[in-house]
């Protein structure tokens, strides 16, 4: 006699599923809300400290804080998160995004790719504040937005603007900026930062405007004025020669191959006058490939210093404005991060890193610190991305007081006066300073008390360069 066989493993799940569907469709028991809620739930990126943890549309590109809302570039939208809880305040499509002033000033620049124009949208609300219907490029800084329309190859139009102004502050002309439609923020001629993994390129938001920029136009460069929008000069390159606008000087970098080595030359020019104002001989600002002397980056540094090496392989801090050697290091130690005010130096036994100031060599403060230490200076804070165990550590620049120390994995995507942005996949997080060491409590609207001068960082008139040169008039 046949036996048999029942329903089997597949028979049941496939009852159990049927089961549930039916006890769904007619009210009796839904689990499916459940399920989902716990397919979609966020497991925290960090410990402690963390102020809130929010799920945003996708993986982002950019991270910036805007005065109260946190702007988030997608790959193909956008959205805005409120600073004090995490919560969606707008998102709409938009293929590049970026922002443009600080502070209750910032607004959010969107664009489509392959189509002119532009939007500025208030931070807040989303809303429009203004529009554009044919550049084909734009910059953006902390007190300045360009754009630039081209009706013909070689006709173009700059226009700078007050970032939430309606009128543009003057107009230039140029004979092109490079070709096609660019986008937001096109290289131009200036300096190449360091980068550190698990901390994000644009960490420090918007920059000061330069007061000269160097825009790169069939081979030659033509040096613009941000403040009068006046074309200084134009001019091309030598054929072993590259130039770099930094400082308020155009950099000319020459890099001659003899007897299988490399001869480095920098000289800084006044582009007004066309005379040079300094010149090093020796130095290796890191233009040209590791193979033979062909320059094809620009200098290493940031805002208006350079960081180069001399032929006994000590590493330097230059003054772009006028040439003065702002700090040389020790044999064997490494400079791993720098602004204009501070370098971060590894010490020679790899086991600690210390801030120097610029100008006068001296060490404000010193850590411990990995082989390889990952790290960036920011203007609020000196952010550094540890292994073994992984954490982020954001330090006050000028004492190395701890601000933050968090055990996470996560990357630093964004540094504002008070607080960070934190994020790992889709994931991101506001972490306050202070609250994650300790520190002070926060006023009663979330944010610690600002100091005179502005956030956690010098006074405004230090932000200038070592010369106050990005301030000064360069008529």
């Amino acid at each position: 006699m046949v036996k048999g066989r029942g329903l089997g493993r597949p028979g049941w799940l496939l009852l159990g599923l049927v089961t549930v569907v039916v006890l769904s469709v007619s009210g009796v028991w839904n689990p499916f809300p459940g399920v989902w809620d716990w397919v979609n739930r966020s497991d925290p990126i960090a410990g402690p400290g963390v102020l809130w943890q929010q799920r945003v549309g996708g993986t982002p590109r950019s991270v910036t804080i805007a005065g109260d809302a946190v702007v988030v570039e997608q790959r193909t939208r956008v959205e805005a998160v409120r600073l004090a809880d995490g919560g969606q305040l707008w998102e709409r499509k938009a293929d590049w995004s970026a922002v443009a002033g600080a502070d209750q000033d910032a607004v959010v620049v969107v664009g489509k790719l392959l189509t002119r124009g532009y939007e500025v949208l208030d931070p807040g609300t989303g809303i429009t504040r203004r529009r554009d219907s044919a550049a084909v490029a734009v910059w953006t800084w902390r007190n300045l937005l360009l754009d630039a329309r081209c009706p013909e190859p070689t006709d173009c139009t700059l226009r700078a603007w007050d970032p939430r102004g309606t009128d543009p502050l003057w107009t230039a002309h140029l004979p092109g900026v490079r070709s096609g439609l660019l986008g937001d923020n096109p290289d131009l001629l200036d300096t190449r930062r360091m980068n550190a993994v698990r901390i994000d390129d644009g960490v420090a938001g918007p920059e000061p405007v330069p007061g000269l920029l160097g825009f790169p136009v069939d081979g030659r460069v033509h040096v613009l004025d941000t403040s009068t929008g006046r074309v200084l000069t134009d001019i091309e390159p030598d054929r072993d020669e590259r130039l770099s606008v930094v400082g308020g000087r155009m950099l000319r970098i020459t890099a001659r191959s003899k007897d299988g080595n490399c001869l480095y030359t920098v000289s800084g020019w006044d582009p007004l006058t066309g005379q040079e104002a300094w010149r090093r001989a020796g130095v290796n600002l890191g233009t040209a490939d590791a193979v033979g002397c062909l320059q094809r980056k620009d200098p290493l540094g940031a805002r208006s210093v350079l960081i180069g090496v001399s032929p006994d392989g000590r590493e330097a801090v230059l003054d772009a404005y006028d040439g003065r050697l702002l700090l040389v290091t020790d044999p064997d130690t490494k400079i791993v991060a720098v602004d204009d005010r501070y370098a971060l130096v590894r010490a020679a036994d790899k086991r600690s890193v210390a801030a120097r100031e610029l100008g006068s060599g001296r060490t404000r403060w010193s850590r411990p610190a990995e082989g390889e230490p990952r790290t960036a200076l920011t203007l609020p804070a000196a952010v550094f991305a540890e292994r073994k165990p992984s954490r982020l550590v954001a330090l006050d620049p000028r004492t190395g007081t701890e601000l933050a120390n968090l055990r996470t994995a996560a990357n630093a995507l964004a540094v504002g006066p008070h607080g960070m942005i934190i994020g790992e996949g889709r994931e991101i997080g506001y972490v306050r300073f202070g609250a994650a060491t300790g520190g002070p409590a926060p006023d009663g609207d979330g944010s610690q008390p600002e100091p005179a001068g502005g956030g956690e960082g010098p006074p405004a008139q230090q932000s200038c360069g070592p010369k106050q040169e990005a301030c000064s008039d360069t008529k």
